[in-house]
């Protein structure tokens, strides 16, 4: 007969991986399944996590490689597949993946968010050497030095104000003439004397050995081009949750996130979404790491109801 889990995780990130260890943990039959080759989802990309709690200075891979070890000795089973859609109605859950299919009682969707790109040169050959997605993970790294902040929408406002307070210099680059976030924010914006917005412009490159020293930019009114000297770049042009799979299934808000509360539970009887996929305020390790939590002990409390 084909096999009935208590408990399918789908995703492999610090969500995935702390929900698998709560469900061993609960001697929940479970199986954990990823997309890539390694688990640890976006901070394996992260080159140094300062803000994990005990942890501090830990290389984002190699705090990955601890959550996946914590999972692997506790005896959490793996598979390696890509998800393409849900099949959630009944009390069994299929989770239907290019691969095979698998079969559940409940199901936790783990599978995280991407950052938006620029696609321009240099963006991901420097990815964790000056070029960031995260100026609360990353900002402490550029203290007293120069950097830029590519976006003109809330969170693009928000770094630049955040990096102000440590950095000796911020560039704001927006290919607009006008910001699109907070009036709130755009004063603040406005008022410090640490942050230059450059107006009308888009960053045609990123450029550095081996670090990023500068970036190549031109103006979209006047063609002018330059390049800016700059220690690091923070990219803030939005979020993608990765959701596609469950469009139509589960209720989303307008921007594709899954509707779901600290605990995890969602439309959906049985199915829970824990990390960056979520609606949350915070998207951040610990964060995810506390969801993953929170939907096992959800997927415990759906079990023993029935």
């Amino acid at each position: 007969m084909e096999k009935i889990y208590d408990l399918i995780i789908v995703g492999s990130g610090p969500a995935g991986l702390a929900a698998a260890i709560y469900a061993k943990r609960a001697e929940l039959d479970t199986l954990v399944v990823e997309r890539e080759m390694m688990s640890g989802g976006q901070i394996l990309n992260t080159y140094e996590v300062d803000n994990y709690p005990g942890l501090p200075g830990s290389s984002g891979f190699d705090l990955g490689m601890k959550f996946r070890e914590h999972a692997d000795r506790l005896g959490a089973s793996f598979a390696e597949d890509r998800i393409e859609k849900l099949e959630l109605s009944g009390e069994i859950k299929t989770v239907v993946c290019e691969k095979e299919s698998y079969r559940a009682k409940t199901v936790i969707l783990a599978t995280g968010a991407h950052h938006r790109k620029l696609g321009v040169p240099g963006e991901e050959e420097l990815s964790g050497a000056g070029v960031s997605y995260c100026a609360t993970c990353d900002g402490a790294f550029f203290r007293d030095k120069t950097v830029a902040v590519i976006g003109g929408g809330d969170v693009a406002l928000e770094d630049a104000i955040f990096l102000s307070r440590i950095c000796s210099k911020v560039y704001l680059i927006h290919r607009r003439d006008e910001l699109r976030g907070a009036k709130t924010l755009q004063s603040r914006i406005f008022e410090s004397e640490k942050i230059e917005t450059v107006w009308d412009t888009v960053v045609d490159a990123i450029e550095g050995e081996n670090r990023v020293e500068q970036i190549a930019v031109s103006n979209k009114k006047t063609g002018e081009k330059k390049k800016i000297a700059v220690d690091g770049v923070f990219i803030a042009v939005g979020i993608e949750p990765e959701s596609a799979p469950f469009k139509g299934t589960l209720e989303m808000d307008k921007q594709g996130y899954i509707i779901a509360g600290e605990d995890g539970v969602t439309s959906v009887p049985g199915v829970f979404a824990a990390g960056d996929v979520r609606t949350k305020q915070l998207r951040q390790v610990i964060t995810a790491a506390a969801d993953g939590a929170n939907c096992v002990t959800s997927a415990e409390r759906y079990l023993a109801e029935r």
